[in-house]
């Protein structure tokens, strides 16, 4: 009954990459919103999610209106650009400190694990998301081994950037 709606992946398929996309951008979020960052679960779901979608999107259109040429790696380029762009708002620079760094690595991150999902890459996106929390969740102990002062980060601590008054 379904077929017909998808030329690419099956309905079911469809939705097992579309589930895998939030899950994995849900996993990274909740160590974001853990540490209370303006970019946290819901963020970082929908970014995984909507880069899950325009990857589908590339493969159906490929399908539908391609006879032959279609290169789904140019929906991918667009996909990355747009996370790149979306992570660069996250970034924020107040007399002479940048935060946001973190937070927006890891919206790209989210992007990038929507996007394999998106292409079935189960394997890629679950490894991917393992590392990246790994990654997020040891930040302050990573920061301290490379002898970083953990009030040298400010986006680490809070996403706060310290005002006037209390410098």
């Amino acid at each position: 009954m379904f077929s017909e709606l998808s030329k690419g992946a099956s309905v079911t398929e469809v939705a097992i990459r579309l589930v895998v996309a939030v899950v994995v951008g849900g996993i990274i979020g909740w160590d974001r919103e853990r540490l209370n960052k303006p970019a946290g679960i819901r963020t970082h779901m929908l970014v995984s999610l909507g880069s899950a979608t325009f990857t589908l999107l590339g493969f159906e259109v490929g399908e539908h209106y391609s006879k032959e040429g279609f290169d789904p790696t140019r929906v991918l380029q667009g996909v990355v650009g747009g996370i790149g762009f979306l992570g660069a708002g996250a970034i924020l620079q107040n007399r002479g400190q940048i935060s946001g760094i973190t937070t927006a690595a890891g919206v790209w991150v989210a992007g990038a694990l929507g996007a394999a999902a998106g292409v079935g890459a189960y394997v890629l996106a679950l490894a991917a998301t393992v590392l990246a929390f790994a990654i997020l969740a040891a930040g302050g102990k990573l920061d301290q081994l490379v002898g970083k002062s953990p009030d040298a980060d400010a986006d680490h601590k809070t996403g706060d950037v310290p005002d006037e008054a209390s410098k």
